[in-house]
């Protein structure tokens, strides 16, 4: 491998950190939301797969059914982690067929 190879990839393997790095930056910054009981529990998270809220409307509360909420509130919360999950693969997806392609970068 002659030196100015060396560099090349050592520049690809720069810019390829700081694209990592601005992908998380920018799924950090993302909400991702996802709901149970028919929209009665909802959930927020971040792409750093962080709970930002959990919301149950008020009628809900009226059944007594503290199982049944919380159970909702883990599958609110499990569906928008995984929603989190898959645009995070998705962005780095995208990341891998620019380097592939050569464009992007």
């Amino acid at each position: 491998m002659n030196p100015s190879d060396a560099e090349k990839m050592m520049e690809q393997a720069r810019v390829m950190q700081e694209r990592i790095a601005e992908i998380q930056k920018a799924l950090n910054a993302r909400r991702f939301e996802a709901a149970s009981g028919g929209g009665m529990v909802r959930a927020t998270v971040t792409g750093a797969l962080r709970v930002v809220s959990i919301e149950i409307e008020d009628a809900f509360f009226k059944t007594g059914d503290r199982e049944m909420i919380q159970d909702l509130a883990a599958a609110a919360v499990n569906a928008a982690l995984v929603k989190a999950q898959e645009g995070a693969q998705a962005e780095f997806l995208r990341m891998q067929q620019q380097l592939a392609t050569g464009s992007g970068f």
